[in-house]
């Protein structure tokens, strides 16, 4: 078990999150975790718990909550961590473990002594840690005006240093992500005001830059009676006089993810908050800006570029445009061990010069959980050990057909304006959505001095047999890093608001990334939609109601349409009769039954189920269907209708050998 502090004070076993009520135990507990191991005394957790005018009886009271608080942890298995009393006081004794202040410390220290690439990951890691409103469900004035400002300056120390290796390294389009958000939160905070308006002109927003300068000025006179301090004054003159702060076109070239000709991958921008500024808007919608209706997982809604590029040159019919920026992934939170494991597959040196194969990592999973958004998200962190740039190559069209391997081929030569010296340079490939492994095997031997993230619904076992490299097969979120990505996409203070609210609206999703961005952005255009009534509105029909009006494509029965389509019609079939199980988990035996199939051939359909991404194994031998994905299939079948459709009916058994058949009638 382990206590978060780091917002809403709560104990979590990993999957599950209790957040504490209200309350004068939780204060007492709240007063003892900032202090870790430290003793505290009696008079001031008095103070704490009751105010600093406490009542004649306080000193039983506090024994009584101490009393209160060892229940609370013997309810949820966690007496190691009991409250000691000692001479004058108490204390409660953690580790990293154990408490997230203590985790994000370490961490911290971490990055200090480790490189700059590290040390940006490792800090970012840190701050990932921070979930919703600080200590916002402990009742204690003394503890919100001593306590809460001294943790949230830590924060800003670790977001201050971020932001300055970001604008060292000229990513200043990703430093405007955080910087614009806490600029808003800290007006008066003149040293990220300073960073802000250094990224806006180094990226060519002269104007932007000198009315940020102006809001700063404005609202330390008009609040404080003061002038900016003399950096701010020299900043304003430095831009003024138009001098160099910093290339642009650096900017531009430094960490860029590349893109095949037919496909451009602009700048995301940062979901919108209460009093967040938009950051310039990208040249092309893409499917990561929650602002728009696109899907956050599909790189494949970004449009042919048109026309002549900024440098001149011929868009499609001529040479490649000039790379545009990595993109960055809005509110990406979750997926630790994944992205751990993927940052040091991609960056840690191959022996013997390079003479062993080149990393490759397969990422599997459903549809809409995630994938792209993690590969995108570790290219990233890791373009700088890629001089040769990071290159997205969509391997579907946006009706879902495969791409041949020979068309991504040529386009990844034009794009790296290599000709027949193709492949020689140090590149990371993100292959998208990938169908068969026949599309990925001539990319990885044209590219083998690089290094491949490759993205599929399907399992790949027989690229993984050729080629070897790691596997991560990516399922549902757990509760903790669901509330954390309703957090960075809401905001804080909607989080705060109601802070019990959040596992609900998850559990209602079914923690599945695609679905909690949909309710996101919904969430977002609704700002007095309180997330329980919106929780529970999701209930009656959770995947009817998980997309969004204006862009069919942010849709998860549409995503699930698609993969559907994609099966055989016979195996799909299959699957719309396997959703129609009673039970929770699945066996082959029982498979066979409901299907009416021997057990031989139900074992292939649940293999063939389970590396299309529509099925997962838990123990040996029992499988279940993701809650949305068995929604959607009896939807599909019909069931919601309150007859038994033809699909229900019991299956010949010469059905399961012709899987290439004619479509059902439902997923026409």
């Amino acid at each position: 078990m382990r206590f978060q502090l780091l917002g809403p004070l709560s104990v979590t076993d990993g999957r599950d999150v209790v957040m504490l009520p209200p309350s004068k135990p939780t204060a007492l507990l709240a007063a003892l975790l900032v202090r870790p191991g430290s003793v505290v005394s009696t008079d001031r957790l008095r103070d704490i718990v009751w105010g600093e005018e406490h009542p004649t009886t306080a000193k039983t009271a506090l024994q009584s909550c101490v009393l209160r608080l060892r229940r609370l942890f013997a309810k949820y298995g966690i007496e190691n961590q009991a409250v000691v009393a000692v001479a004058g006081g108490y204390r409660i004794d953690a580790d990293a473990e154990t408490l997230d202040l203590l985790h994000f410390r370490r961490l911290v220290e971490q990055a200090a002594s480790s490189g700059t690439g590290s040390e940006l990951y490792t800090l970012r890691s840190a701050l990932a840690l921070w979930q919703g409103g600080l200590l916002s469900n402990v009742p204690s004035d003394l503890l919100h005006r001593d306590e809460v400002p001294r943790l949230a300056e830590e924060r800003l120390r670790v977001l201050e240093r971020v932001c300055d290796i970001e604008l060292e390294h000229d990513r200043c389009r990703e430093a405007l992500v955080d910087l614009w958000e806490v600029t808003r939160v800290y007006p008066a905070h003149e040293r990220f005001a300073e960073q802000l308006i250094v990224a806006l002109y180094r990226t060519g927003r002269q104007t932007e830059a000198l009315a940020e300068y102006r809001r700063v000025k404005g609202h330390l006179r008009e609040r404080l009676g003061v002038d900016p301090r003399a950096e701010l004054q020299r900043l304003e003159l430095a831009i003024l006089r138009g001098e160099d702060l910093g290339s642009v076109e650096a900017a531009r070239r430094q960490d860029t993810l590349t893109t095949a000709p037919s496909t451009v991958v602009p700048r995301l921008s940062p979901p919108p908050s209460a009093g967040t500024a938009p950051t310039e808007r990208a040249a092309t919608p893409h499917a990561q800006d929650l602002r728009g209706p696109q899907d956050p997982h599909d790189p494949r809604n970004s449009r042919r570029p048109q026309g002549p590029s900024a440098s001149g040159e011929p868009g499609v019919h001529g040479a490649p445009p000039p790379p545009p920026p990595i993109p960055t992934v809005p509110g990406f939170t979750g997926r630790e061990h994944e992205v751990d494991s993927l940052v040091r597959l991609l960056t840690t040196e191959r022996p013997g010069g390079g003479s062993e194969r080149a990393p490759l990592a397969v990422l599997s999973g459903a549809p809409g959980i995630g994938k792209t958004a993690l590969a995108l998200h570790v290219a990233h962190l890791v373009s700088g050990h890629f001089p040769d740039g990071c290159l997205l190559v969509p391997l579907t069209r946006p009706d879902g057909s495969a791409r041949p391997a020979e068309e991504a081929t040529e386009e990844l030569r034009r794009a790296l304006r290599t000709g027949p010296e193709a492949g020689r340079g140090r590149v990371l490939l993100v292959l998208d959505d990938v169908v068969h492994p026949d599309q990925v095997r001539p990319l990885l031997t044209a590219y083998a001095c690089g290094a491949a993230i490759v993205t599929s619904r399907m399992g790949l076992a027989a690229l993984v047999a050729t080629h070897g490299g790691t596997v991560h097969r990516l399922g549902a979120l757990d509760p903790e890093q669901s509330q954390a990505l309703l957090t960075a996409v809401l905001g804080r203070d909607r989080m705060a608001a109601e802070p019990t609210a959040a596992i609900p609206l998850a559990t209602a999703c079914g923690h599945h990334p695609l679905a909690l961005r949909i309710a996101a952005a919904r969430l977002l255009t609704r700002p007095r939609l309180r997330l329980a009534d919106y929780a529970d509105w999701l209930r009656h029909d959770p995947v009817g109601r998980l997309s969004l009006a204006d862009d069919p494509r942010m849709s998860v029965p549409q995503r699930l349409d698609e993969a559907l389509r994609r099966l055989p019609p016979a195996l799909a079939e299959l699957h719309l009769r396997l959703a129609s199980s009673p039970h929770d988990l699945l066996t082959t035996t029982g498979a066979a039954g409901l299907l009416g199939l021997p057990e031989d051939a139900a074992e292939q359909v649940i293999e063939r189920l389970l590396d299309a991404g529509l099925l997962e194994e838990g123990q040996p031998g029992a499988f279940w269907m993701h809650d949305l994905l068995r929604a959607h299939a009896r939807r599909a079948a019909g069931s919601s209708a309150g007859h038994a459709p033809a699909l229900l009916r019991p299956p010949r058994h010469e059905a399961f050998p012709q899987l290439d058949g004619p479509r059902p009638a439902a997923l026409r």
